[in-house]
């Protein structure tokens, strides 16, 4: 394949992905955006595999084995995660990217020693120690994050004493190692590598401290934050390598990867620097009350729920991270399909952070084929809860908590949340009384218009369908 092909190759490829982000920013279009991306990125290896960047059948053999052992990976896990996984997953797979820029920077490094010279050979170095940095911190937050997300390591933030001062140290002797690998490199001293292992293993540990410090409730942002970071070590492997194509994908990853952490930060009225400085999600029982009784609570049972969602006029539906772990998103549509028969207004009341990462809900209602124009974004409804009947509330804790706007000193002050205490009824599905993955206690189990309705989810909704259907 000629140069000449492989540009317009790359061209093609770059547009599809462009097209790709465009396509997943609605429901409706995503499936679309899938689908270019996948072109793209087909178009993509086919054109730097065959093209004149790579020659010599040993390294097609090396390619070929090596797609088919990361292919094989892919189907298996394709195959074997569920959805209530997902958020785990990728960040795995983030860290998978920074790990990537991080080896191919090393193996850059020392074997381009001759190819720059001059202010070329400053440049790339500049590329490949800026690269590593950002790959190693990359991918050992990323590790924490799965270990966050998938409950091998606690949700509470460590906090440790001058942590601010940590990591502006932690900065300062990082340029300070730079100044150290530039001159030794440009001196061609093998002592180079002495700088550049220190400062991979401070980023390393920087890494580390950056994801456990943030607290449960602003994991979502950490994922989009970790994808932005991918996005950047991808970019920097890009310029390691002469890869425009790289670059370019890598630059629209980090971007909206940041514009993304910038949504979610505004979402939880939340300043993106304060959220890599030390999230909120303290101890499981902050200082919102823990699991101090504010009240009495009043339960309900299976047969008074389907009477009072049948008699209501207009139901919303707010679903959260239980729901994803019991997997009742196509009972839940059943539900809203019987519903709708009976004259009911059925909608979704989606919350920017609702689960464990960006459009956690929106892919799991997509999945069970609830119709996309009953799902709203909280900016959208939150107006309209007022005029609700019910409000039926599955495995959400954090974002219906109105210690949000009620107590300042709560750890989540400030946090938009969905109001559905506003409404004239609120149901909500739970296992206990245990807090939500921030920690903090919520006052809307005590209030005078809202009902518990205790139990697994699936099984409390696959009961509620049956009673429903037979009404």
């Amino acid at each position: 394949m000629s140069e000449g092909l492989v540009t317009v190759s790359y061209i093609g490829a770059t547009i599809l992905f462009i097209l790709t982000l465009g396509g997943l920013s609605n429901q409706e279009t995503a499936r679309r955006g899938n689908i270019y991306g996948i072109v793209g990125m087909t178009l993509a290896i086919v054109a730097t595999v065959f093209g004149p960047a790579v020659s010599g059948i040993t390294s097609y053999i090396i390619i070929a084995v090596m797609m088919g052992a990361g292919a094989a990976v892919g189907i298996i896990l394709a195959r074997k995660v569920e959805m209530t996984q997902m958020p785990e997953l990728v960040a795995i797979l983030h860290s998978l990217v920074g790990l990537a820029a991080v080896l191919v920077g090393y193996v850059s490094f020392m074997g381009d020693s001759g190819t720059y010279t001059g202010v070329e050979k400053v440049i790339h170095e500049v590329e490949i120690y800026v690269g590593i940095l950002i790959g190693a911190v990359t991918f050992s937050g990323s590790v924490i994050a799965f270990g966050k997300l998938s409950g091998k390591i606690g949700g509470n933030p460590l906090l440790l004493p001058a942590r601010h001062w940590l990591n502006l140290g932690l900065l300062l002797i990082t340029i300070w190692l730079g100044s150290w690998f530039l001159s030794a490199a440009e001196a061609h001293s093998a002592s180079a590598f002495i700088p550049l292992i220190f400062m991979t293993i401070i980023a390393l540990a920087f890494g580390v401290h950056m994801v456990m410090a943030i607290g449960g409730a602003d994991m979502p942002v950490v994922v989009s934050m970790l994808n932005s970071y991918s996005g950047w070590a991808a970019s920097a492997t890009g310029f390691m390598l002469s890869n425009d194509l790289l670059i370019v994908v890598g630059a629209l990853v980090g971007s909206s990867g940041a514009i993304l952490s910038y949504i979610m930060c505004r979402a939880m009225n939340r300043n993106f620097i304060s959220v890599i400085a030390g999230g909120f999600g303290t101890t499981s029982g902050g200082s919102s009350g823990g699991d101090e009784e504010q009240g009495e609570i009043q339960a309900i049972e299976t047969d008074e729920v389907a009477q009072i969602l049948s008699d209501a006029s207009e139901v919303m539906i707010i679903p959260g991270y239980g729901m994803a772990v019991a997997q009742a998103q196509h009972t839940v549509n059943e539900i809203t399909q019987s519903l709708r028969k009976k004259g009911v207004n059925v909608r979704f009341g989606i919350h920017p952070v609702a689960g464990r990462m960006p459009g956690h809900m929106n892919v799991l209602l997509a999945e069970a084929k609830v119709p996309y124009d009953i799902v709203f974004e909280m900016d959208e409804i939150n107006e309209d809860f007022p005029d609700i009947d019910v409000s039926v509330v599955i495995g959400a804790n954090d974002i219906v908590n109105p210690s949000a706007q009620e107590d300042p000193n709560s750890p989540i002050a400030g946090m938009p949340v969905l109001e559905c205490w506003k409404g004239k009824t609120t149901v909500v599905l739970k296992r206990s009384m245990a807090t939500g993955y921030a920690g903090v206690q919520n006052p809307l189990f005590f209030k005078e218009n809202t009902r518990m309705y205790f139990g697994d989810a699936k099984e409390s909704l696959d009961s509620l369908l049956k009673a429903i259907q037979s009404d």
